[in-house]
């Protein structure tokens, strides 16, 4: 098919016969003819930068958001596994506790267990001849280390509402010395036997402070005796001076 322009002067647009077009290059030239200034095209380059900036980021952020909900929950498994080894680590520790004092408290039984004897031991082999004991009295009704551990265990805090009653034991220092202190009455008929009879209790290793309270002669069965009065102190020697010897004993 031939076609023919008969006006002169005019040209047929391209894409006339199939519809509109859209030139992309030219727009963009035209475009870049009219747009000369610096500060418009500088703007409009940190506008683009910023957006990948702010792009970056955000995907940034939402790793290490990922990454920490991971460890938290990581976290929390470990907390709730935890939980239990430390419930029974405190009642271990508690019941290990109860024990210690269970066993203080027996040690210091067994600490004052063989004071009298040791006493009456050590008055008898120093008791001169004729010289006689009419009373063996204790002056003081406690010690200084029971006062101390009474003290201490009256100043512990009271429990407060809502925490875990554990069964308490009283706190009992096994090391404390049961400080003993006696009163002699006797008579005897030698003086001299007297002082023999003070130097001997002094030498004992279980017995200290050996005191005169008083001397004075009296009429014991019509006979002139002087009666004395002793103070003394009951002092727990070091473990080379107690003998132990094994106890046996025959049945027939």
């Amino acid at each position: 098919m031939i076609e023919i322009n008969l006006l002169p002067g005019q040209t047929p647009k391209k894409g006339a016969r199939g519809g509109a077009g859209v030139d992309i290059g030219g727009a963009a030239a035209a475009f870049a003819t009219r747009v000369k200034d610096p500060f418009l095209i500088g703007a409009i380059a940190s506008i683009l930068l910023a957006t990948l900036a702010v792009a970056g980021m955000f995907w940034y952020q939402r790793g290490q958001t990922t990454d920490l909900n991971t460890k938290l929950q990581t976290a929390l498994q470990d907390s709730s596994r935890y939980t239990g080894v430390i419930k029974e680590k405190r009642r271990a520790e508690a019941e290990r506790d109860s024990v210690v004092r269970q066993v203080e408290l027996i040690k210091s039984f067994d600490n004052k267990r063989f004071v009298w004897p040791h006493i009456m031991d050590e008055i008898s082999r120093a008791l001169p001849p004729y010289t006689w004991i009419t009373s063996v009295v204790q002056t003081n009704m406690g010690g200084s280390g029971a006062t101390q551990n009474q003290a201490q265990n009256q100043a512990q805090p009271a429990p407060k509402p809502g925490d875990k009653v554990v069964p308490h034991l009283p706190t009992v220092d096994s090391s404390t010395v049961p400080r003993v202190r006696l009163r002699i009455v006797g008579n005897t008929v030698d003086i001299q036997a007297l002082t023999r009879f003070m130097k001997d209790l002094e030498a004992s290793p279980f017995l200290t402070n050996v005191q005169l309270d008083r001397s004075e002669l009296a009429l014991e069965l019509n006979k002139e005796v002087t009666q004395f009065q002793l103070t003394i102190g009951y002092n727990r020697p070091d473990s080379t001076a107690i003998r132990r010897v094994p106890f046996t004993l025959s049945a027939r």
